[in-house]
């Protein structure tokens, strides 16, 4: 199965993950409940680090629950681990083999704090470390660069924060997302096409805020990893500090938005940016504000919540990674210098 195949595959898995995954996520719930949670300590790698990128958001905003991101270093080689008293500690690995993200969870317990781990291999080391186990139910991936395990693990922490709120309203949001990605996938055409103007891009910069950082921090990997682009993912508020510097005519600038509280103040920079700089910007969006500053505009659907814009927002982004990497006569389904499982110490 191809990279392409596997971004289709999307639809399917996220109605699979919310058809079966339920029950193990209502009992990891209840665990974070029961144990007089505190804060959220969250240790990941990669794609799987851009998926804690979210939950930093979505339990913030939405359970009112501080999230940390560990420093997965300072339990496996430092072997000095803070102290993680108040915390839920949750692991989130696609293949569930590396060994600093298990090291995390064994010292967790060790503390006597609840674990969790999210992955999509139930049997491995880090499930084994884990109190409980959410298996995200993507399937085999073959792919080097994740795609459907990422949107899994997005949905299953939409979906543990949900059922921490008690929010039946949001799950039947959530029960749309199936059929919004389908209709993402509708730009693949459209995208092939367009991608012919960055045959030659070398460097550009990924900008998102809000939910959305997330998906600047993951549409960015896929650029790095496929197409050997220079690709670096920022939130406006930080870009503004210095690195904006870089942009002159033509630099090419990606960004994603959703609406939301966010939006219109990142509109109104993308739009001096354009303005001002005579930046090029490849939009991925839902209003047509947003969507009008793109000299390439990829639209996602309108009535898709900020809180779920990434499952959503990152498939078109996907695309674009795929399609590009083929023109530039690369072969996206071996990067060179990647394999599919990465075990960092």
């Amino acid at each position: 199965m191809s990279l392409h195949d596997e971004i289709f595959e999307q639809p399917a898995v996220l109605q699979r993950v919310i058809d079966e995954a339920l029950p193990a996520v209502d009992e990891a719930a209840r665990m974070i409940r029961e144990s007089d949670t505190q804060y959220i300590f969250l240790a990941a790698r990669g794609t799987s680090d851009n998926a804690a990128r979210y939950a930093n958001y979505l339990f913030g905003i939405r359970n009112g629950l501080p999230v940390a991101l560990a420093t997965p270093s300072l339990f496996s080689l430092y072997r000095q681990p803070p102290s993680l008293k108040g915390a839920a500690v949750i692991g989130i690995s696609q293949s569930g083999r590396s060994p600093d993200i298990v090291s995390v969870l064994e010292e967790s317990k060790r503390q006597g704090r609840p674990t969790l781990a999210i992955t999509n291999a139930p049997d491995s080391p880090l499930a084994q470390a884990a109190g409980h186990v959410i298996d995200i139910l993507a399937g085999t991936e073959a792919a080097v660069a994740a795609t459907k395990t990422y949107t899994a693990q997005l949905l299953i922490l939409a979906m543990l924060s949900t059922r921490l709120a008690g929010d039946q309203a949001a799950m039947d949001e959530l029960r749309a997302l199936p059929a919004w990605v389908e209709e993402a996938l509708k730009l693949d055409a459209h995208i092939e096409q367009v991608c012919q103007r960055y045959r030659y891009m070398e460097q550009c910069v990924v900008l998102g805020r809000g939910y959305n950082y997330a998906t600047a921090f993951e549409w960015s990997l896929k650029i790095k990893e496929l197409t050997y682009t220079i690709a670096e993912p920022y939130s406006p508020a930080d870009f503004k500090h210095g690195p904006m510097a870089i942009i002159d005519r033509g630099f090419p600038v990606l960004a994603v938005a959703a609406d939301g509280p966010v939006s219109a103040s990142f509109i109104e920079f993308l739009s001096s940016l354009k303005q001002e700089r005579q930046a090029e910007i490849v939009m991925i969006a839902n209003t047509a504000a947003a969507l009008d500053l793109g000299r390439v505009a990829l639209p996602f659907p309108a009535e898709v919540p900020e809180w779920l814009s990434p499952l959503v927002a990152i498939v078109p982004g996907q695309l674009f990674c795929y399609h590009l990497t083929r023109i530039k006569g690369l072969d996206p389904d071996r990067p060179r210098g990647l394999t599919k499982v990465t075990e960092t110490q």
